[in-house]
């Protein structure tokens, strides 16, 4: 005889306090909720900029539309942002790395609508001032930057004065100098790049000119090539990327020429193959996702189609293959997401549905 769920909790809820367990059966679909509370807010609005976790637990936010070149600390101890120094060329679409000397270095961007720069500064939080290294060969922003376990920094594709870009940089904090590396396979911009634990670099989707990508590559530090990998099932630009705790790639979000919902998707290094694991309840882009202390993976605001922006959130747990609903306090996308040393993810800036950049934050947590 198969039993409903209702009776077979209340068999095994009644045979638990018989037996003088004295536990909560906690129902495994049902996944812990998320909430969201206002924190302090900034004390400049900003969108596209980017907000970097340092090694004392502090956020550091820097750039963004509305506000190109203030920079300032979130610390979570006291809830209140500070101003810290002034980045020595405005931007915002950048990138921001933490190296491991503890310094942020800041890439590329653009230093107003329509011009993107070359140029590339470090953030030194001893002395909260910031500082010009060498330039990038190509000007670019959408780009992306990923720290190399040997300590340089990789930056591919984007788009720039020429167009989109294929060509790809390291950066060596040693020297404070790039070199080019090997061209990707495909120019793209919009798309996402992540460290595999296998040290090879994967990028994923993006666009050029009227295509999205189902394309992904693989760059290898030891050889300084890209070589192609398993394609996407849907082509996708503007989504986000996480690694997951089991050391599979998590893909959400992201547009399509207008086709609506996309599944997400996860990436298998060991057989280079992607799997769809199901649609979110919403579709959106210029979306954030973050990887959960717990292992869960939140998907947060973003655009949605025609130009709508969303408070919602969705917290994906890849064990039991769910999904679960939350909301933002804030409609918002272009915004950052930041997991702190406490577990709770610190959400800030972004611009909302009238195109305004937005100095409000907030903390998510169970």
């Amino acid at each position: 005889m198969k039993l409903s769920y209702n009776a077979s909790h209340c068999l095994l809820t009644g045979l638990a306090l018989f037996l003088g367990i004295g536990f909560a059966l906690v129902p495994p679909a049902l996944a812990a909720p998320f909430h969201f509370t206002p924190t302090g807010g900034m004390a400049h609005a900003r969108s596209a900029h980017t907000a970097t976790l340092l090694p004392d637990g502090k956020v550091l936010t820097a750039g963004g539309f509305g506000s190109l070149r203030t920079a300032e600390l979130y610390d979570p101890a006291t809830a209140v942002w500070t101003g810290t120094g002034s980045l020595v060329t405005p931007r915002f679409e950048h990138t921001a790395t933490l190296l491991p000397n503890g310094r942020v270095l800041a890439a590329g961007g653009e230093d107003r609508i329509g011009f993107d720069t070359a140029t590339a500064e470090l953030y030194d939080p001893i002395t909260g001032s910031w500082s010009a290294t060498g330039s990038l060969a190509v000007a670019r922003h959408l780009h992306t930057a990923t720290l190399l376990p040997n300590g340089q920094v990789l930056v591919a594709g984007g788009l720039g004065p020429q167009g989109v870009t294929a060509s790809a940089e390291l950066y060596d904090p040693v020297s404070g100098t790039w070199t080019t590396t090997g061209h990707l396979i495909t120019a793209r911009y919009g798309h996402t790049a992540n460290l595999l634990p296998s040290g090879k670099v994967l990028v994923a989707g993006g666009w050029a000119d009227t295509t999205p990508f189902t394309s992904a590559e693989l760059y290898d530090p030891a050889t300084g090539t890209w070589t192609l990998t398993g394609s996407l099932a849907m082509g996708r630009y503007y989504h986000a990327a996480t690694l997951l705790q089991n050391g599979e790639l998590f893909v959400a979000g992201g547009l399509n020429n207008g086709a609506g919902q996309l599944a997400a998707e996860m990436y298998d290094p060991a057989s280079a193959t992607w799997m769809s694991v199901g649609k979110p309840v919403d579709t959106r882009a210029f979306l954030t996702l973050t990887l959960l202390a717990d292992g869960r993976a939140l998907v947060a605001g973003g655009e949605e189609l025609a130009l709508f922006y969303t408070s919602s959130a969705e917290v994906y747990d890849p064990v039991r293959g769910t999904w679960t609903v939350s909301r933002l306090t804030t409609a918002r996308a272009s915004q950052t997401s930041t997991l702190l040393h406490n577990g709770q993810v610190l959400v800030a800036g972004g611009t909302n549905h009238v195109g305004e950049s937005l100095a409000s934050a907030e903390l998510g947590g169970r």
